[in-house]
């Protein structure tokens, strides 16, 4: 009996061992990596420094009275000299949006993109505070003495916001990343503070003083155009990390400034006009950023379906 049941099981064993050879092998399947999705709308956000590139302030004054060798023409010769602002580094952040598309041509791949930016800016600012003191400057109102002059001429300027919309094109030089050039319309908020004041002494003690005082406020929203290069690395399916380089240009900002007489001591009453100066700077600048964006991907967004 024992001898039947092991040839039985004997059996079984080799009938199993045989039907499991006829079957199937399941093997697991080599998941893809996800393909990076350009195409389509992003947003995200940006920081990075932005520095001045021009801090000269151009002008030109018309004096009253200014005969060669009298105190206005030297007054005329130090409000035309060009001054200069100092340069500060500044940070700026804020945020972009923007839609891409990608095509293929003669079999390399390409991106298309329309992007719009705004940020604010704590720089480039500017600041000018100039002093300068002519003792026997030359004669002026009538007066045969001579007047020594004290000047200082204050001026501040700040570029607050920046704002620009701009067509990219880039070549996918794998397909995560993206190196492109961009370029297109700049504008921002600009605001330059200039003010004057000059004491003039007669220097015979007589009382033939004045006080000469002038300021102006520039404050406008300029529109220019800027260009520059980047690149973009996806380094998750729908997220992107890029860095930039952008230079601007928002064309002139320019006025007038007034400057008026106050006469002290013995010319006190005697006022009126001084001098006027026409001014000018070019407004332009760099800016280096880095930012993160995210890429919707709406064509393959999966509806949810309630299961019950």
């Amino acid at each position: 009996m024992k001898i039947l049941n092991i040839a039985a099981s004997a059996f079984l064993l080799s009938s199993v061992s045989a039907i499991a050879a006829d079957l199937p092998s399941i093997k697991s399947a080599p998941v893809a990596s996800p393909t990076p999705i350009w195409t389509g709308f992003y947003a995200g956000l940006n920081a990075g420094v932005a520095w001045s590139n021009n801090n000269t302030i151009n002008s030109s004054t018309w004096t009253i009275y200014q005969p060669a060798g009298s105190a206005d023409s030297y007054t005329s010769a130090i409000l035309s000299t060009p001054k200069s602002l100092s340069s500060s580094l500044g940070f700026i952040g804020g945020g972009q949006i923007g839609y891409n598309w990608q095509t293929k041509i003669n079999g390399f791949n390409f991106i298309t993109s329309v992007e719009a930016d705004i940020q604010g800016n704590t720089g480039p600012k500017g600041n000018l505070n100039y002093w300068d003191y002519r003792p026997n400057a030359g004669t002026s109102w009538g007066n045969n003495t001579p007047f020594d002059i004290l000047t200082n001429i204050h001026a501040s300027s700040n570029l607050s916001w920046l704002g620009t919309v701009r067509g990219r094109f880039g070549y996918l030089f794998m397909p995560s990343l993206l190196i492109y050039g961009t370029g297109g319309l700049a504008y921002g908020n600009y605001t330059l503070n200039i003010q004057h004041d000059q004491g003039w002494s007669d220097n015979s003690h007589n009382g033939w003083d004045g006080f000469n005082p002038g300021n102006s406020r520039f404050s406008s929203t300029m529109v220019g155009w800027t260009a520059g290069a980047g690149a973009e690395w996806m380094f998750l399916q729908h997220w992107s990390a890029k860095v930039e380089y952008l230079y601007y240009d928002l064309g002139n900002a320019s006025g007038s400034m007034v400057v008026s007489y106050y006469g002290l001591n013995t010319m006190t009453g005697s006022n009126g006009l001084q001098s006027i100066t026409n001014y000018s700077q070019r407004i332009n600048g760099n800016i280096i950023r880095a930012g993160v964006n995210y890429h919707f991907d709406f064509a393959n967004a999966v509806p949810v379906v309630a299961k019950y």
